[in-house]
């Protein structure tokens, strides 16, 4: 099996992507609206397909981008029936399965920190998905939401604790650094949770956290019950709007040689390699400004940021880390010729100042 875990550094969430290794079919849990463009690099870079988004529980942190893969890669949304939200293809009940391949996820109701929270299990045992309703070493707050910490005190003893010892456990969230607990650690060792502690003891302390509720909530829930679907146009969301830019998983913005060669005259081309790789035996790219990368701070204002830009180098490398440095610096219109000129020759595309080795 493909697994993958990634982080959304803002909201402390993780997604998680699960894929079988034959079909390449895959789901993809709790994705995160602003990661999508990492998230479509990654899946397009595997060459997955991935057939569900599964939500753990409708999220008050963050807005889902379950709305906006279904249009994009053709992604049923499935969540509990239970979580109030309209627009998803499937509502599920405990004890649904969740195919994907020869592999499957089950789904299992865990309530407490919403009505709608669920854990989904993998099928061999080895792994459960629990969203906020258990955490490392914690679990979600029960204060909105219809919340209730019986509930959730009853749904991870009887849903997850019952699991074997060695399942791991991934959250929906962490913010201490932690990837992943198990079961057995869980009981053992989660001071909330654990097998020393009763049921009162656990609702009197959850009745008594205190907790500011989450930044996002106003602007994440209402989006959420809609499955993330946004007030914008879905495909400017996820796509460049002057070309056919495609982003990497390290998140940077690529376009191909043969588009650049075809539109070179609406783009500022900037070579960011040193002076006497300009004219050295790969030449440059006609109408091409010479900009090293060590210069490219000071000399911005040599740029303008309404027309795109495409930065290029030998290989690609330096010239990627060029454009993280035009979007910091209030670029959008931005992109990385793939392969740099390594590639644009191996495409037999035309330059200038070409040495001959030697």
């Amino acid at each position: 099996m493909i697994f993958r875990q990634l982080f959304d550094p803002q909201s402390s969430t993780y997604t998680y992507l699960l894929a079988d290794e034959h079909s390449r079919e895959a789901v993809i849990i709790d994705p995160v609206f602003e990661n999508l463009r990492r998230e479509i690099a990654l899946i397009e870079e595997l060459r997955i397909t991935p057939r569900y988004t599964l939500e753990t529980h409708v999220h008050a942190d963050h807005v889902t981008g379950a709305w906006l893969l279904r249009e994009k890669l053709g992604a049923q949304i499935a969540l509990s029936k239970l979580s109030g939200a309209e627009g998803a293809d499937v509502y599920l009940s405990h004890g649904d399965r969740i195919p994907f391949g020869k592999r499957y996820l089950e789904a299992r109701a865990t309530p407490g920190h919403t009505d709608g929270c669920m854990t989904y299990v993998l099928d061999d045992l080895s792994a459960a998905f629990t969203g906020d309703t258990l955490l490392v070493r914690g679990c979600g707050r029960t204060d909105f939401q219809h919340g209730c910490p019986h509930k959730l005190f009853r749904s991870v003893h009887e849903q997850i604790f019952s699991l074997p010892g060695s399942c791991l456990i991934y959250p929906a969230h962490d913010y201490s650094g932690s990837t992943v607990s198990s079961v057995a650690e869980e009981t053992e060792y989660n001071p909330r949770l654990g097998r020393h502690i009763r049921e009162d003891d656990f609702c009197g302390f959850m009745e008594n956290l205190g907790l500011p509720h989450p930044k996002k909530m106003d602007i994440a829930m209402p989006a959420n019950l809609k499955c993330g679907k946004p007030e914008t146009d879905a495909q400017r969301a996820l796509d460049a709007d002057w070309a056919p830019v495609k982003v990497t998983y390290a998140g940077i913005p690529e376009i191909a040689p043969q588009w650049v060669a075809e539109n070179a005259r609406k783009i500022q081309l900037v070579d960011v390699r040193e002076p006497d790789e300009f004219n050295d035996e790969l030449g440059h790219i006609a109408g091409a400004k010479l900009v090293p990368l060590g210069q490219l701070k000071d000399r911005l204002g040599e740029l303008d940021k309404a027309k795109p830009v495409v930065a290029y180098c030998r290989s690609g490398a330096r010239s990627a880390r060029a454009t993280q440095t035009l979007e910091h610096n209030g670029f959008s219109k931005i992109a990385n010729l793939t392969g740099g000129m390594l590639r644009w020759r191996a495409h037999g595309l035309p330059v200038e100042g070409a040495t001959p080795p030697g």
